[in-house]
């Protein structure tokens, strides 16, 4: 009976033990894979996250940088028809270009105020002499201008090109008297008109009474005004002269750092080229040719040597008729030149330059010297 009850305690106790071992080895189970679930969990959203933010920073960023770089500044300022440059003030949009006829003969030198055009119009006249023409592209901001001289008739058609007012000091009493009246040329005469125009009193010290007359150049607007004068452009004439680049570029292959206009043996323009300012200054008659106002040389962007011909009309004073219709020439800019062809179809109509095949050209911006010369032939460039 004893043996019995020792052989089921052994076996109560056993029993015990296995249900204890089971008991311990579950918690242990439980515990890894409490574990294991959090990493898991941990390892899902840290995913999420990553793929969230990789996935929708691209889409924001990339089109607003694609656009930045097709992007170019806007121009500052007005577009000067003269010129293709943004230099034109607000109260001068849409208004005419002024043209102020100027001595050049040797014995008026300097002149002043000529630095300030935006084109220099360079024709012969009687003799062997040349004169000026300064044509201004904002009547707003002329300078004063001397000295001021007479008008040849071949001038104010020039001036028409831009539908611009001629200013000038007297006329000859033939071939340019009919041409001014003839064609209606608006403009202001020295003469009779005190007003925009004097005498300047330093040079009468110095100068031959007819080289002292000089435009008072900020009284332009109110000068046109009181004369009833009409200031603004005409529709099919607001627009750039010439088919003006956005940028400088070479015009041809062809290197040109000096070249010489040849108007008679005595008169004749040099232009040598600064490439660091990208401009030709001009010299006159073998001298640089200042504007005393600022002594500054004056400078272009682009030269035109235009052929034309030439006759006198008039043996008692030598006065000359000038083809203004076309013919050829030469385009220097940027360190470089090429031939070209010139015309203008009547009176009114634009000066038009082409290549030699008749297509117009392009123009670099800036300011242009236009030389008309019976001696193209004459014309050196090197």
């Amino acid at each position: 009976m004893k043996l019995r009850i020792h052989k089921l305690a052994a076996v109560f106790t056993a029993v015990l033990c296995a249900l204890t071992l089971a008991s311990c080895g579950s918690k242990g189970s439980s515990s890894k894979a409490d574990t294991t679930t959090a990493q898991q969990t941990t390892t899902a959203v840290t995913t999420t996250t990553t793929t969230t933010t990789t996935t929708t920073t691209p889409a924001v960023t990339e089109p607003v940088t694609t656009t930045t770089a097709k992007e170019k500044p806007a121009p500052k300022g007005n577009l000067n028809n003269l010129t293709g440059e943004y230099t034109l003030s607000d109260a001068a949009v849409g208004k005419r270009p002024i043209a102020v006829m100027v001595n050049n003969i040797t014995f008026s030198l300097p002149q002043y105020g000529i630095a300030a055009a935006d084109m220099i119009i360079e024709c012969p006249v009687e003799g062997t002499i040349t004169r000026l023409m300064a044509v201004y592209g904002d009547m707003t901001k002329i300078p004063d201008v001397c000295s001021v001289r007479s008008c040849r008739y071949y001038y104010p058609i020039l001036a028409q090109s831009f539908d611009a007012v001629y200013m000038h000091w007297g006329k000859d009493e033939t071939v340019a008297k009919d041409t001014l009246e003839k064609l209606k040329i608006d403009r202001l005469d020295g003469y009779s008109n005190s007003f925009v125009f004097g005498r300047d009193e330093e040079r009468m010290k110095t100068f031959a009474y007819e080289h002292t007359g000089y435009y008072k150049g900020s009284l332009t607007v109110k000068a046109l005004d009181q004369a009833g004068i009409r200031k603004d452009l005409k529709k099919e004439k607001n627009k750039p002269v010439f088919s003006f680049r956005e940028e400088a570029k070479a015009v041809s292959k062809t290197k040109c750092t000096k070249c010489k206009a040849v108007f008679s043996a005595e008169y004749f323009s040099d232009f040598a080229y600064n490439a660091k300012e990208d401009v030709y200054y001009k010299s006159h008659n073998g001298s640089p040719h200042i504007d005393s106002s600022n002594g500054k040389q004056l400078a272009f962007e682009n030269v035109f040597i235009l052929g034309t011909t030439t006759k006198i009309i008039n043996q008692s004073n030598l006065l000359i008729s000038l083809d203004w219709h076309g013919g050829d020439g030469y385009y220097i800019s940027h360190g470089t030149i090429t031939p070209i062809k010139w015309s203008k179809a009547d009176e009114f109509a634009d000066i038009v330059i082409t290549d030699k095949n008749g297509k117009e050209i392009k123009v670099n911006p800036g300011k242009s010297y236009l030389g008309f010369t019976p001696r193209l032939s004459d014309t050196i460039y090197s």
